[in-house]
């Protein structure tokens, strides 16, 4: 697979979980993470990771591990006062974008978190996330 020349990426929630299944998908997030020069991560996705896991039961060590491979791999970006602005701004454009592309669920904070984020950073994210689906931001490596 052929990443082109993307310098900065964003690996949101769903990508490092298909990361850690080892999915095709993961692999092509494994792909982009060997290649790519910046990658980071927002820190609340480390937080929606941990509820993600201790809801199916896996253990404390696990779960540390797969959050220590994260911040090692990716540089783990905290909410200022500038980015929670742009948060705000962001969620109210992705409520409107999932209803223009259809989609009854409305979006997540933490998903308007990602998108500011890739926006502050100039940066492309990386997800299968249906909200995420189309936008400029977006390298989309879920079902078409």
């Amino acid at each position: 697979m052929r990443t082109g020349n993307i310098r900065r990426l964003v690996i949101d929630t769903y990508a490092w979980i298909e990361f850690f299944i080892g999915s095709k998908k993961g692999e092509m997030v494994k792909d982009y993470l060997l290649r790519e020069n910046e990658v980071y991560t927002p820190s609340i996705v480390l937080a929606e990771i941990a509820r993600k896991y201790l809801q199916e039961n896996m253990t404390e060590k696990i779960i540390k591990k797969r959050l220590e491979v994260i911040a090692k791999i990716s540089i783990v970006i905290d909410i200022d006062e500038k980015l929670a602005l742009e948060t705000g701004k962001a969620y109210l454009e992705l409520v409107k974008h999932a209803k223009n592309i259809g989609l009854r669920q409305k979006p997540s904070l933490v998903d308007a978190i990602i998108l500011a984020t890739a926006r502050k950073l100039q940066a492309k994210i990386i997800t299968g996330d249906k909200h995420f689906k189309g936008l400029k931001e977006t390298i989309w490596i879920g079902d078409h």
